[in-house]
């Protein structure tokens, strides 16, 4: 047997067991079968990408620990960003997109549908940069790898949009639950930041992907993220919580607009490996000074949860001047100023990371340098280590705009259940002061910005979904600008159309012709044996470049009283866009966006 039977062969067989699948398990069934593998799929790749990480870290750790060489801060940064550079340049055509605004993209005007190759280029490059102290965090390249797995799986299995979207979903909710082990605030998150409206029977898959993820991970990491020794929280310490919402909020707003602004920045230099080079030397030099920014800045926060604050140090200030209560305050302060600066560099120049961690790092900070401070003072004592748990959840919520997610996080990962009442004061607190300044959250500020997605107009997001080349009619007669009345007749006769589309020479366009306006000289043809088309043609009509989008169409229909609108590019006739092919399209997008197998 040849090659292509054997192929045509084993595609068969892959279907039939498909098909005996879905017949077996029903459509719901078969959803939740899809979320088991994503879950399993999406913790192996969770341990793979912090195996690389402990694998990159391992030797220079062991080197900073045995002769303190500082100078390797320094070095180890911009070797990361280098090589991560170097990976996306020879194996991805310099195209990776990092965060998880692309991702939101892909579900609303993609139909859910990512690449093959995110399944593993996050893992390897976000390890790299990660793992040699890049000053971001693996959530996001978790996420966004599990999500590939979840689309890439539907199309496997054999599923439509809302399906895929589903699956894709699983793996998100599969990544925050196998990076963290914290499985409710993976559901949470796919529900909060994804997933704009879920049934229940939807709801089912997400659990069980996110709690198959967990247990894999479970058993391939032991062990709690944080710690956090506490048995209560104090009724008189409500006022504090309540300002340290308020103070979350607005460091939110600034962590967000400071890191975009510094991404943006770095996106418009043209030197790829120039903007590399210095973008890594300059975080090189931000994490020499401030040891605490390198890396995910994790063991950072398990210091400020132990009490053992004398960590918080900057190089070159000797012991004596870090042990003053008030330098310490004053260092953490800098370090939530600066951190969102060292993020967006890291990923900026080149590296690959996410904003989770260093959203958990800054709000670390904020809690311990209000509670430290209002200790120092000695009007109020606090549990500082109630502050630190709670503030993580206050910036995470501030900066995604995903409260809930927030709340559950950091109840998982500390084991701080105690704590649920600030926990929702402070996320909640942050959260709508965040969003009265800054209506989009982290992940959608680029997209709002660039008019591709408004997350609180559905219309516009559904339109988004329709690409301007697939409503293209071209069933249109065209005729010459030359031509005359005798060729407009012969048109008619031939055509079920009452519009024509009128060219040059070049074929660019000129008008259209329409029935009502000629009627008068089609009963004369004798009369109007001379006329030329290019004298009853409407002239200086709306017109849509084949480069805009749906919602531009949208918008010139409404404005002109057109029904069909004429499709152009670059000058030249192309074909027409009708108002019922547009409305057709969009109602077969809300259908499919509600229907499940």
């Amino acid at each position: 047997m040849n090659k292509p039977a054997v192929f045509s062969s084993f595609v068969k067989q892959i279907d039939r067991s498909r098909d005996f699948l879905r017949r077996s398990l029903g459509g719901h069934g078969y959803l939740i079968l899809g979320g088991i593998l994503v879950g399993i799929i999406t913790a192996l790749a969770a341990a793979v990408l912090k195996n690389l990480v402990d694998l990159v870290r391992e030797l220079p750790e062991r080197f900073f620990h045995v002769s303190n060489f500082r100078m390797l801060y320094l070095l180890l940064p911009v070797s990361g960003v280098l090589l991560t550079a170097l990976i996306v340049w020879i194996f991805f055509r310099r195209k990776l997109e990092k965060g998880l605004g692309g991702l939101i993209f892909a579900i609303s005007n993609k139909s859910s549908v990512l690449s093959k190759d995110k399944m593993y280029a996050h893992v390897l490059t976000s390890g790299v940069t990660v793992g040699l102290g890049g000053s971001a965090g693996l959530e996001a390249p978790i996420v966004l790898t599990g999500s590939a797995i979840g689309s890439n799986l539907a199309g496997y299995l054999g599923v439509g949009y809302k399906e895929r979207t589903l699956l894709l979903a699983c793996g998100a909710a599969s990544g925050i639950s196998a990076i963290f082990g914290s499985p409710i605030a993976g559901v949470l998150f796919a529900l909060e930041v994804l997933l704009t409206d879920v049934t229940l029977p939807l709801f089912i898959p997400l659990l069980i992907s996110s709690a198959t993820s967990s247990i894999i991970s479970r058993m391939l990491y032991s062990g709690q993220l944080f710690y956090l020794v506490t048995s209560e929280w104090y009724l008189d310490a409500l006022p504090f919580y309540l300002l340290l919402g308020i103070l979350s909020g607005l460091i939110s707003v600034y962590m967000t607009r400071a890191a975009l602004f510094t991404e943006t920045f770095l996106d418009g230099r043209k030197s790829y490996w120039m903007k590399a080079i210095l973008g890594g030397l300059t975080l090189g030099g931000l994490i020499f000074i401030f040891p605490q920014l390198f890396g995910e800045g994790y063991s950072t926060i398990t210091d400020l949860l132990n009490g053992n604050y004398e960590k918080i140090e900057v190089n070159g200030l000797s012991p004596d001047i870090i042990s003053n209560g008030w330098i310490i305050v004053i260092i953490a302060t800098v370090l939530i100023l600066i951190k969102p600066f060292a993020y967006a560099i890291t990923i900026g120049s080149g590296g690959n990371g996410g904003i989770f961690a260093p959203s958990l790092f800054v709000g670390a900070l904020a809690g311990f340098a209000l509670a430290f401070a209002m200790n120092l003072t000695g009007l109020k004592t606090l549990q500082i280590s109630n502050f630190v748990a709670v503030g993580m959840a206050g910036i995470m919520s501030g900066v995604i705009h995903a409260p809930l997610t927030a709340i559950f996080l950091i109840a998982e990962i500390t084991g701080g259940y105690m704590l649920f009442v600030p926990l929702m004061i402070v996320s909640a607190t942050s959260y709508f002061i965040s969003r009265y300044f800054e209506p989009y959250s982290f992940y959608t500020r680029k997209l709002a910005n660039a008019g591709l997605l408004d997350p609180n107009d559905k219309d516009r997001n559904i339109l988004n979904q329709l690409e301007l080349s697939d409503l293209i009619e071209k069933d249109f007669i065209v005729l010459r600008k030359t031509d005359t009345i005798h060729q407009l007749i012969k048109a008619f006769r031939e055509s079920n159309r009452n519009v024509f589309p009128v060219v040059d020479e070049q074929e660019a366009f000129v008008g259209i012709i329409l029935l009502d306006d000629v009627k008068d000289w089609l009963l004369k043809p004798e009369e109007s044996a001379g006329v030329q088309l290019d004298d009853l043609a409407r002239k200086n009509i709306t017109t849509i470049d084949l480069s805009e989008d749906a919602a531009t169409a949208v918008s010139k229909f409404e404005k002109s009283d057109l029904w069909n609108l004429p499709v152009i590019r670059e000058g030249l006739y192309v074909g027409f866009i009708s108002r019922s092919n547009m409305f057709s399209h969009y109602r077969r997008i809300i259908k499919r966006s509600s229907s499940v197998a």
